[in-house]
């Protein structure tokens, strides 16, 4: 449940795969893309290059917005057949439009993908060899922590919210919870979350 990681090389096997018969491999990056993993887009720890890229959430620096990329012969196949109008109430919004080409600027010309390894590793680190934790799998800032006990889960949100703490639960999954800072907390935030989530597991 959460950040289930591809194995080897399934990515590439599926790529072939999806070539042969024909079909278009969509990747998902709606909440991986712009950073989250360290890279720009996630796909590019893989090794493989999607048919079409979906995009959106970090996109817009906190503003709405989303997209699609791919090459011109596939987005050329909305045009006819029938055409396909893609029209939203708040398409193209220039205010949105600025936020995100800003957003793109300061991940690409500042540090901050850079530090985004060292900062999910800081969090691994401190958490992984707690008797409350069962497993954590991670990529950059994008963790699921699994917990031991069957109901802790509540137990360490209830907990967390007293001490200030804020914590995202996956939907599917009772019992693990999820750590995906902004890219821009700070060294010195992380170390204060990690005393926050460690106080919280302890109850």
């Amino acid at each position: 449940g959460g950040c289930i990681l591809p194995k080897g090389d399934f990515l590439k096997k599926l790529h072939a795969r999806c070539q042969e018969v024909g079909a278009l491999l969509i990747f998902d990056e709606i909440q991986m893309g712009f950073g989250r993993t360290g890279k720009l887009f996630a796909f590019e720890h893989y090794g493989v290059v999607p048919d079409i890229l979906c995009l959106a959430k970090a996109m817009g620096g906190g503003m709405p917005i989303g997209g699609i990329v791919s090459d011109k012969k596939i987005l050329d196949s909305f045009t006819h057949n029938p055409m396909l109008g893609h029209i939203t109430t708040f398409g193209g919004h220039p205010v949105s439009a600025a936020a995100g080409l800003a957003a793109f600027e300061v991940l690409t010309e500042g540090t901050l993908i850079e530090e985004v390894e060292a900062k999910g590793k800081a969090f691994e680190e401190a958490l992984k060899d707690l008797p409350q934790v069962k497993e954590i799998r991670r990529i950059g800032l994008f963790m699921a922590v699994e917990l031991q006990e069957e109901g802790a889960l509540e137990k360490y949100m209830t907990k967390g919210l007293e001490l200030g703490l804020i914590n995202d639960p996956f939907l599917f999954y009772k019992n693990t919870f999820r750590i995906s800072p902004p890219l821009t907390i700070s060294t010195k935030e992380v170390e204060q979350v990690i005393v926050l989530i460690k106080k919280a597991l302890a109850g």
